[in-house]
């Protein structure tokens, strides 16, 4: 058995029209929502061992804040290839660059991030996978087990969703 953990990147600012997509920064709002999910991942105690994480500057800097709130920092993989990546690709990814972590957390966007997502969600608790399929907001984090042994093996006829974070539910909570 393995878990995948799919997390898009946070609030990131429109406000400069002359830097590019690529290069686009969080928000004051985006780093808090990073810092709580880094949070999250620490007290329910879902630790990546490997993260593999888009090079765009807004799913770094995600990935960068949530990491600080870590009690030890997980081998990170920088891949071009997630920048922007529908859901097919994110499969070859986590297959070339999944290794032999037992719980594996990608960082990307929106709108392959909750495509692959959905597609993912076959089983699992109905609600959930609803809410999922519903919206999928910045700074999100969903969590599945695979029925499988390595990344090798196609994970998306295996997964069940056991769990799907929003940052707004974790104010709700006083998180």
């Amino acid at each position: 058995m393995r878990e995948l953990l799919l997390f898009r990147h946070a609030k990131s600012s429109w406000d400069r029209p002359d830097v590019g997509d690529h290069d686009r920064d969080l928000t004051q709002r985006g780093e808090r929502a990073a810092a709580r999910m880094g949070k999250l991942l620490r007290e329910a105690d879902i630790l990546p061992d490997r993260v593999l994480c888009s090079t765009a500057k807004r799913a770094r800097r995600t990935w960068e804040i949530a990491r600080a709130e870590l009690p030890t920092v997980p081998e990170t993989v920088l891949c071009e290839a997630l920048y922007m990546a529908a859901p097919q690709r994110m499969l070859e990814v986590i297959r070339q660059h999944g290794g032999d972590a037992g719980r594996l957390m990608l960082v990307g966007h929106n709108p392959g991030m909750q495509e692959l997502a959905v597609r993912l969600a076959r089983r699992g608790d109905a609600p959930l996978r609803r809410r999922l399929a519903a919206k999928f907001p910045t700074a999100t984090l969903a969590r599945f087990r695979l029925a499988v042994d390595d990344w090798t093996t196609p994970v998306d006829a295996a997964a069940e969703l056991l769990d799907f974070w929003r940052p707004v539910d974790l104010e709700d909570a006083g998180g």
